[in-house]
């Protein structure tokens, strides 16, 4: 009996240093029973900024001093207590101690199993990762066959309003001469001193001419810039940060302007992401509804009481399907039916109410999209429904893509963590959507606000309107919440018909404390792992090596799908960002964290 109690011992022993190992930060992350998660971290990604990362505290047994120094190298570790073994066994140690040392090394050769298994899985994730990366790489901006095109406004035909906000207005555009598969049909015009603008008919829609337009104009309203173009750019630097390369040379050139950008960050392109294609300042032109929808911003040339200048920055961005992957996998944007963003997700939901699939499926793509803001260390700070653009594919399904980046925070100097000092600092837009940490901020000398995970609870109050509830933080009455006050407790139930999975990663991210929200990386995982993993997360033993199996069919089944579908799904193209997005760690804490749900009571 002795004996048995010694070798239950060392295997204790093992296993503690075993889950000490598994629970170190590093590229993986060992899956044991379900329980809470410890940290909702993740790993750093190549050439990434990556979020903070919760410090994961000890677990099972304390390792003895003496064998600290081999904490890095299992071998050591093995070689010493080999050694010790071998000292006892002369000096006569008793059968207890010998069995001890030995379940001990028992122990270890369970390390290095565990060890080898997650280098396994590292490695393959990294390969996945390097394929879809590849896939998911946009081609250049579709003006860029006219490199030095579109950096006027002249260069534009105007069409009619598509829309207006509370700091621009946004008209559908197209160019006299286009590349051919950007135009319907043939469009011959002759430039003018000003934009073009296209006539409407005798019922006030467009005059038949059978002009496509593939663009749309954002022309910002300038009250306060001035009308320098080094002023206005420089003010409104933010609306550049998801610009393309190409974006301003026609103005200034790439290195004048990283000149005056003053530390702004430049956004990697990103299927959620809107991209610009140019942006430029020219003259401030009368366009059709100008004088009835905002006279008050205008110049005093066209409005007497107007307070705008006379010069205004100008945005082109993609009205309608015209990127594609290499490789010949259509992106989103490339959808057939509606053109490109007909409506706004707000509008959309008036319209619409989706299944609890694709509800979930539209939650993803906002995950996607902040987490990679987070990963480039950029925070959205103004997410609302009404920022978030809609397009359709042929199957009428929505693709969301996230736009609107004048309150965004991109500066290289702070990245996320951004110097509280006074209330003169711009903590962004949208008070009703701003997480607890920014709204309960209170300004010192060493304040410092996080805001690592501030588009993420947005992402968890708009996943209500997207499942068909209003938004608690929305409206007044006594269903009415406020971020900087409201108990979790609060939190309108969610109805039986969204997926449980959904239904708890709403509350999880809408959780008071940051440290205790998954990351957007993790949260991301959840959805995905609960879309299309529900049979790897029934098995009763769920190891590395079956992980890395069901990775390998997910990316052969994606692969697959973007060949044979002349036009790619919603489904696949999230399928494909998942393993472009692939991290061994994030995922095993994702699928740790559902586990840990459907275990529970």
């Amino acid at each position: 009996m002795a004996v048995r109690q010694a070798l239950g011992r060392g295997l204790q022993l093992g296993r503690a240093l075993l889950l000490r190992f598994a629970a170190k930060p590093g590229p993986v992350s060992g899956l044991g029973k379900p329980g809470p998660a410890a940290a909702w971290g993740r790993g750093e990604r190549p050439g990434r900024v990556a979020g903070p990362r919760a410090q994961p505290g000890p677990l099972g047994l304390p390792l003895p001093d003496r064998y600290r120094f081999f904490r890095q190298s299992v071998a050591g570790l093995a070689a010493r207590i080999q050694r010790q073994f071998l000292v006892r066994a002369r000096g006569g140690a008793g059968p207890c101690g010998r069995a001890v040392f030995l379940a001990f090394g028992l122990g270890l050769g369970l390390i290095e199993e565990k060890q080898a298994e997650g280098r396994r899985a590292a490695s393959a994730c990294q390969e996945i990762q390097a394929i879809f990366t590849q896939k998911n790489k946009l081609v250049s901006d579709p003006l860029d066959t006219r490199c030095w095109h579109g950096f006027r406004l002249e260069d534009y035909m105007i069409g009619q309003s598509i829309g207006k906000g509370c700091s621009a207005a946004v008209y559908e555009a197209t160019m006299p001469t286009l590349p051919q598969h950007l135009k319907k049909t043939t469009c011959v015009s002759l430039l003018r001193n000003g934009p073009d603008v296209l006539p409407k008919g005798a019922d006030g829609e467009q005059a038949p001419g059978t002009l496509a337009f593939p663009f749309a104009i954002k022309m910002m309203w300038n009250i306060s810039a001035g009308s320098s173009s080094e002023a206005i750019l420089s003010t409104m630097s933010q609306e550049l940060v998801p610009a393309s390369r190409v974006a301003l040379d026609g103005e200034y050139g790439g290195v004048t302007y990283r000149r005056f950008r003053d530390g702004s960050k430049q956004l990697a392109p990103h299927p959620n992401i809107i991209r610009i294609f140019r942006a430029f300042t020219s003259s401030v032109p009368l366009l059709p509804g100008a004088l009835a929808e905002y006279p008050d911003v205008l110049p005093a040339c066209f409005h007497p009481e107007g307070l705008g200048h006379s010069r205004t920055l100008f945005l082109v961005m993609k009205k309608d399907g015209s990127e594609e992957l290499e490789g010949g996998t259509v992106m989103a944007s490339e959808f057939q039916g509606q053109e490109g963003y007909p409506c706004t997700l707000r509008q959309y939901l008036q319209e619409h109410t989706p299944s609890p699939r694709l509800a979930t499926m539209m939650t993803l793509q906002l995950l996607e999209g902040v987490d990679h803001l987070v990963q480039q260390g950029i925070a959205h700070r103004d997410l609302k429904s009404d920022n978030i653009l809609v397009e359709l594919d042929s199957d009428s399904c929505p693709w969301l893509v996230i736009s609107d980046f004048g309150c965004c925070l991109a500066d290289e100097r702070i990245g996320l963590q951004l110097p509280f000092t006074s209330w003169y600092v711009d903590l962004g837009g949208n008070g009703s959507l701003m997480a607890p940490e920014v709204s309960t901020a209170r300004p010192g000398p060493r304040t410092v606000v996080d805001f690592s995970k501030a588009d993420t609870w947005a992402v968890g109050a708009i996943a209500y309107e997207i499942f068909g509830l209003a938004n608690p933080f929305y409206g007044q009455g006594r269903a009415h919440l406020e971020s900087r006050n409201y108990q979790e407790a609060q939190l309108p139930e969610m109805p039986k018909s969204v997926p449980p999975d959904a239904r708890q990663l709403v509350r999880s991210l809408l959780q008071r404390e940051a440290s205790k929200r998954p990351s957007a990386r993790v949260a991301a995982n959840v959805l995905h792992l609960s879309l299309w993993g529900e049979h790897l997360l029934a098995l009763k033993n769920l190891k590395l090596d079956k992980m890395v199996g069901w990775l390998l069919q997910q990316s052969a089944a994606t692969l697959l799908a973007g060949r044979l579908m002349e036009r790619s799904c919603v489904e696949t193209k999230l399928q494909m960002l998942f393993l472009a997005n692939l991290e061994c760690e994030a995922l095993c804490q994702a699928a740790t964290l559902l586990r840990s749900w459907r275990a529970a009571p």
